[in-house]
């Protein structure tokens, strides 16, 4: 049984980030079918004044499907996307994105059943990851909209794909689960103006990392040693150790091909940027 443990808690600590977002995902689906209705305190629910009662419905929801075939297509979607995205950008962004979009889907939703509640009905609740996968899509579409990717046996740029998913959730606002798409096309929104502000060199997920990360520190023990030796390091110049130094060049060249990317597409790099790009990715 220990060793089993072991097992697991290794294979875990392998996970990307995104990946253990699948994992939480699927963990919480299973506990859906043993509790049935056990979960129904975290959907979010359309009325602004419910939502008050249980806020943390906002981000919860994104954890929760309502059947086998929506946490598996989601789920793959997730990690095809994660794959892509982890070979260029950080894992805070990835997080940034991912939930910054599932709040972005659910205050859209909300919205629009709050204001026109004759189109959109009443009383109706909201769960699925849809909308924080759709951000991360998106904003892969539109940082770098003329990079090619492979269907079976022809290409397509990447903002071909993108503006056929928003048109297929627009068209989805006519159909049975018009909630559904109301909260993909608010994750979106988040994807396309995220990639669009980093492209200007702002990161507004920046504020939100913060937050989750002073969030986090409340339940993290805290070390507190009566004495600390402080040792002089004579290998710093400027203030900076020669990692430091490293780190900054290697990003900066990070930047530079993104900026490459985003302009020539990926086919404009060379083999040592490739190469370069690939080995930061890991």
């Amino acid at each position: 049984m220990t060793s089993l443990s072991q097992d697991i808690k290794h294979k875990l600590s392998n996970l990307n980030v995104l990946e253990k977002i699948i994992a939480i995902n699927v963990v919480v689906f299973a506990i859906g079918l043993i509790f049935k209705n056990g979960l129904s305190w975290f959907e979010l629910p359309s009325d602004f004044s419910d939502f008050i009662l249980k806020p943390w419905s906002i981000i919860t929801y994104a954890f929760l499907h309502g059947d086998f075939f929506h946490i598996l297509f989601n789920m793959l979607w997730l990690y095809f996307i994660g794959r892509m995205f982890l070979n260029l950008f950080s894992a805070k962004m990835a997080l940034n994105i991912y939930f910054l979009g599932a709040i972005s889907g659910g205050l859209l939703y909300m919205l629009c059943y709050t204001l026109f509640p004759n189109i959109f009905g009443a009383n109706s609740r909201l769960v699925g990851a849809s909308a924080a996968v759709r951000a991360l899509l998106i904003f892969i579409c539109a940082y770098m909209p003329n990079q090619e990717v492979r269907f079976f046996t022809f290409s397509l740029k990447l903002w071909y794909v993108g503006v056929a998913i928003v048109v297929l959730d627009v068209l989805g606002l006519f159909g049975l689960n018009a909630g559904g798409n109301l909260a993909h096309l608010g994750g979106a929104l988040l994807g396309y103006y995220y990639a669009k502000q980093l492209l200007k060199g702002k990161d507004i997920g920046k504020g939100f990392e913060k937050l989750m990360d002073a969030f986090v520190s409340l339940f993290k023990p805290s070390k507190k040693s009566p004495l600390k030796t402080v040792h002089k390091n004579k290998t710093k110049v400027g203030g900076y150790t020669k990692g430091e130094f490293n780190q900054f060049n290697n990003q900066k060249k990070i930047d530079v091909i993104l900026d490459k990317i985003s302009k020539s597409g990926y086919d404009s790099l060379t083999a040592k940027e490739k190469e370069f790009l690939f080995k930061a990715g890991k």
